[in-house]
């Protein structure tokens, strides 16, 4: 979820959490756990977040956070170079569903739909933020009917004390908790 160039990657406006994912692997651990999957012949879906130019689709004074981020009325636009996935984690295969107001990828997006077409029943997340995204996909995730895992050295949140305390006190109630290692040796039996 939001591995974008805007968000972790060359065009973040976030150093804090790309020190963090810097700091757990994610980027690393993310890339092998995609490859694994496309292996093990599972689709890939990157959740992504992005504005339109004149905002249309966004709520865009009801949240605090995204007030602080709009300052910059160039951030995260549709069509520019940070809203793109990070490369060393795309391949030609996977989808894109990408949403433009709110924190969880299902809500205004045809996630649901995508996941329940190509016959998804489990939900594996991994990406940003442990502070809004993941805890916003995970609930969305199980209120819609799918198991969820979330790859414990695939996310990353700020500051690090509340980031281990949202896996632990949070996302322990919503979905299972996997490592890499796990799922990738998982995926080759």
């Amino acid at each position: 979820m939001e591995m974008q160039r805007g968000v972790v990657g060359d065009l973040t406006k976030f150093p804090d959490l790309v020190e963090a994912c810097a700091r757990h692997d994610v980027l690393a651990n993310a890339a092998r756990l995609l490859q694994a999957a496309r292996q093990a012949g599972l689709p890939v879906i990157h959740c992504t977040a992005a504005f339109r130019p004149d905002r249309a689709g966004s709520h865009t004074g009801n949240c605090p956070f995204i007030v602080s981020l709009l300052k910059d009325p160039r951030h995260m636009l549709e069509g520019t170079p940070a809203t793109e996935v990070l490369p060393s984690l795309r391949a030609d295969t996977d989808l894109e569903s990408r949403r433009h107001h709110g924190f969880s990828p299902f809500t205004g997006t045809a996630l649901d739909m995508t996941l329940r077409s190509l016959g998804v029943t489990s939900v594996v997340a991994l990406g940003v933020s442990l502070n809004l995204g993941i805890p916003g996909l995970a609930l969305e995730a199980v209120n819609l009917g799918y198991r969820v895992t979330v790859v414990t050295d695939a996310v990353a949140g700020i500051p690090e004390e509340y980031a281990r305390a949202v896996l632990r006190h949070t996302i322990s109630l919503l979905a299972t908790r996997a490592t890499t290692a796990d799922l990738v040796e998982g995926w080759k039996s």
